[in-house]
């Protein structure tokens, strides 16, 4: 039987009561959300057959594992996380995250910043196990879960990147792993897109702009279609 690409979980990082971080103007919260609305769309459009699921086309608040709940639920074919990046004032350039041990301290850095977001959710302890954000011990046994759909998720990953190197011409930092509450009980293949650094002034005028945003947002919704292709593809051999 050929498998089909039939639903995307679409979700933009933080919101509501959690902005995430922050440049001088924008804010991560309302960044990614432009980018994953306007992907959606492109999504919609272009491939009437898929069906587009968001965590939130809205500014609120949604718990990380409601994230993965709302993926699950969907039986989603794919999980779409969208973020912005913070850092010293010099960094810049996209990163493709997939769930999986962290290489270097600085992975699991990124990763302890966004997984802090569940200090904000009641009973944080009892949803994710016990797992503490601020502990680095906890980062290294959650990442040790080695997801079943790994290799799919770097694939899509690895488009992701190519796309924004090539087509939509920005500083790549490459794809990357870490442990990631948001990609952590997803049962399909997952990844997080870094889009920039807020705290880099041209990286923050860059993605504060509308069209930029859709320029984003067409460099995953190309890498979308090539990885649908690709495995449906496969499955027809």
């Amino acid at each position: 039987m050929r498998y089909r690409l039939r639903t995307v979980v679409l979700d933009a990082g933080h919101g509501g009561k959690d902005r995430g971080c922050a440049g001088v103007k924008a804010r991560e919260a309302d960044v990614a959300l432009k980018i994953i609305l306007a992907l959606g769309r492109q999504i919609e459009e272009n491939m009437p057959e898929v069906k587009v699921v968001y965590t939130r086309k809205t500014d609120v608040f949604v718990e990380l594992a409601d994230r993965a709940g709302i993926a699950n639920k969907n039986s989603a074919d794919l999980f779409i996380s969208v973020h912005c990046n913070a850092s010293a004032a010099s960094a810049n350039g996209t990163e493709v995250w997939t769930m999986g041990p962290h290489k270097t301290d600085a992975n699991l850095s990124v990763a302890k910043r966004e997984n802090s977001v569940i200090l904000q959710e009641d009973n944080y302890k009892e949803r994710y196990n016990g797992f503490d954000p601020t502990s680095p011990q906890s980062h290294i046994l959650f990442s040790l879960f080695q997801s079943a759909h790994m290799v799919n998720s770097i694939r899509f990953a690895q488009q992701v990147d190519r796309q924004f190197r090539t087509t939509v011409g920005r500083p790549s930092r490459g794809v990357k792993q870490a442990g990631f509450l948001v990609l952590w009980k997803s049962t399909m293949p997952a990844v997080l897109i870094e889009s920039g650094f807020l705290t880099n002034r041209q990286e923050e005028e860059y993605l504060n702009d509308k069209a930029n945003q859709t320029y984003m947002a067409s460099g995953i919704y190309r890498a979308f279609r090539d990885y649908k292709n690709e495995l449906e593809a496969a499955s027809g051999e």
